[in-house]
């Protein structure tokens, strides 16, 4: 199996050697051939994916099919918000991407971590619907009091011809998710799927 390392550490005077020692030992063990190495170096793990070039190197690889499985030390080392280890978790099996976390013993190539990341997905879509309702009961309380608030419903978003190029130009080079778009170009998943219609 084809595996990528994922090694971060959030300060300078640190360094990801012992991570990657330990990682490889494993990834021998396991009969994983490690063909990337993608490395943040003094960058906290509270940082969008924007700002951690590593990780967003990972992403892209990951959206390419270049390995079948992340390896990384440990989960704090892939984020520390919520939010984003969700979507990322999403990004992984939206590629149909492994994930292996030593100090958690999750390995998603086994059944008992296949199970475990289903779990997780049930959490995340747990967590969705929770903002789901805040949304609707904010909404309910606004038209409550006569506020007039969100879209008319079943008129869509337009949105300008230079963006839907833009989107359908980042979505050619397969480097990004849906969702990626649509945060990137600050729409909604609904608005790009129709950009790429």
């Amino acid at each position: 199996m084809r595996a990528a390392l994922y090694l971060r550490v959030s300060t300078k005077d640190q360094d990801t050697s012992n991570q990657e020692l330990e990682l490889r030992a494993v990834a021998a063990r396991l009969g994983h051939e490690i063909v990337e190495v993608y490395r943040d170096n003094g960058v906290s793990g509270s940082r969008g994916r924007e700002k951690r070039p590593g990780f967003d190197q990972l992403h892209k690889g990951a959206s390419r099919g270049r390995f079948d499985v992340i390896m990384a030390w440990s989960v704090d080392r892939l984020g520390r918000s919520l939010q984003d280890l969700v979507a990322f978790l999403e990004h992984l099996r939206d590629t149909n991407t492994g994930l292996y976390l030593h100090r958690q013993g999750l390995d998603t190539t086994t059944s008992s971590g296949r199970a475990m990341f289903q779990m997780l997905g049930v959490f995340a879509e747990f967590e969705r619907e929770i903002i789901r309702e805040r949304v609707n009961a904010g909404l309910a309380r606004a038209r409550s009091k006569g506020t007039k608030s969100g879209r008319a419903i079943g008129r869509p978003i337009e949105v300008d011809k230079h963006k839907v190029a833009a989107i359908r130009e980042a979505r050619a080079k397969g480097d990004r998710s849906l969702r990626e778009l649509a945060k990137h170009f600050d729409v909604g998943v609904s608005t790009v799927r129709r950009a790429l219609a």
